[in-house]
């Protein structure tokens, strides 16, 4: 597998604003994601407790999915699994400027938190943190012979960003079927709970609570089952609640510019802390 990413981060950028075909498509279904977070990329529970140790837990974000039966919060029909929401969890895509898939100018896109907007490169890329969806990406795709999001760029821009379509060697075991659960699927405990943030959740209005109550579920469900110690889910929960990183404030401040010109760069990060990025040179 080789891949051309240079000027690219389609994987890491909602650039549907920029195409003109329909990338939609994998959002349709029996169960339905209740946000529009476009190429959410659903940690495992290691990436999950990666992130919590490295101090990033404020760069995780939930997923919930409707569905034509489960458990019924706010409103909305929830998929469960023995009446508790299941649920993935992935990284937050605040807007920044960018100018993803070969664009000539930089434009308000979500994007996700660790994406240097300038060079366009992963900031934790090689890290502990990093996660194991990414590394792999887009190895898992072409195993299931599943169109990359490489190859929708090629098709809308005329660049060769899929260089080498044979999956690598080695490549890790995917978690698909039962044993997702309490891996990469995850069952919050209490519904009840879940009163008001569903619908902040479909409003993208979530709050720093809201986002930990799931990482600390995610962080301490157990393997191939529905079950989650509630002490840790208690103590990581608090621990994502009181992350404080360059992830938090930077996506912040992001949004809070929308309405300026966007050609900021990386500044807004990198003075908060944010770790630099190699650029193409290297």
């Amino acid at each position: 597998m080789e891949v051309n990413c240079e000027g690219c981060a389609g994987c890491c950028a909602d650039w549907r604003a920029l195409a003109d075909a329909d990338l939609d498509g994998a959002r349709r279904g029996d169960y339905r994601p209740l946000d529009d977070v476009y190429r959410l990329v659903a940690l495992s529970r290691a990436d999950v407790r990666a992130l919590l140790d490295a101090g990033l837990g404020d760069a995780m974000r939930p997923r919930l999915f409707a569905a034509d039966e489960g458990v019924t919060v706010d409103g909305h029909t929830l998929a469960a699994v023995g009446g508790r929401p299941v649920f993935f969890v992935g990284l937050r895509k605040p807007p920044k400027p960018v100018a993803p898939v070969g664009a000539e100018d930089a434009a308000w896109l979500p994007a996700c938190v660790f994406l240097d907007p300038d060079t366009l490169q992963c900031r934790i890329h090689g890290d502990e943190a990093y996660p194991e969806e990414c590394a792999a990406f887009p190895g898992h795709n072409l195993a299931l012979d599943v169109e990359t999001e490489c190859e929708r760029v090629e098709r809308e821009t005329g660049d060769e960003r899929l260089l080498d379509g044979d999956p690598p060697d080695g490549l890790d075991a995917m978690r698909l079927g039962p044993q997702a659960l309490g891996s990469k699927v995850f069952c919050y405990p209490d519904p009840a709970d879940l009163a008001g943030v569903v619908d902040r959740l479909v409003a993208d209005e979530l709050t720093d609570d809201d986002r930990a109550r799931f990482v600390g579920a995610a962080a301490a469900s157990a393997p191939g089952t529905a079950d989650v110690n509630r002490e840790r889910m208690a103590t990581d929960r608090e621990r994502a609640r009181e992350t404080e990183s360059w992830v938090g404030a930077a996506a912040g401040e992001w949004a809070a510019r929308t309405d300026e010109t966007p050609d900021l760069g990386a500044a807004v990060e990198e003075r908060r802390g944010a770790p630099p990025t190699p650029g193409w040179n290297d």
